[in-house]
């Protein structure tokens, strides 16, 4: 699967980008036909504790997949981020089979 990740308004280190890479290629368990990942990164309003922003986009067969997590450390929206897309992705597979 192809993954872009887009750092807004800084930049990523590359130990972040491995774990976003090692991550997001997981949920190629839960579904084959994942086409590619959007992850756009966000450090926003630097005063406020829960300031790191995660959104993943997931491209497949029939739908966009979405989430959009928001916590304190971008390890941590990512965990979330990818937690949500499992639940995403279980329904969407029910869905396509009519069930």
């Amino acid at each position: 699967m192809n993954v872009k990740i887009q750092s807004i308004k800084f930049t990523a280190d590359t130990k972040l980008i491995d774990f976003i890479n090692q991550k997001v290629n997981k949920l190629e368990r839960f579904f084959d036909n994942i086409i590619d990942a959007d992850v756009f990164l966000r450090a926003d309003k630097p005063q406020e504790v829960t300031n790191k922003s995660v959104e993943i986009r997931l491209n497949v067969p029939g739908a966009d997949l979405f989430v959009h997590k928001q916590c304190s450390t971008f390890e941590e929206a990512i965990d979330e981020c990818v937690d949500a897309l499992k639940i995403q992705i279980k329904k969407h597979k029910e869905k396509a089979k009519g069930i």
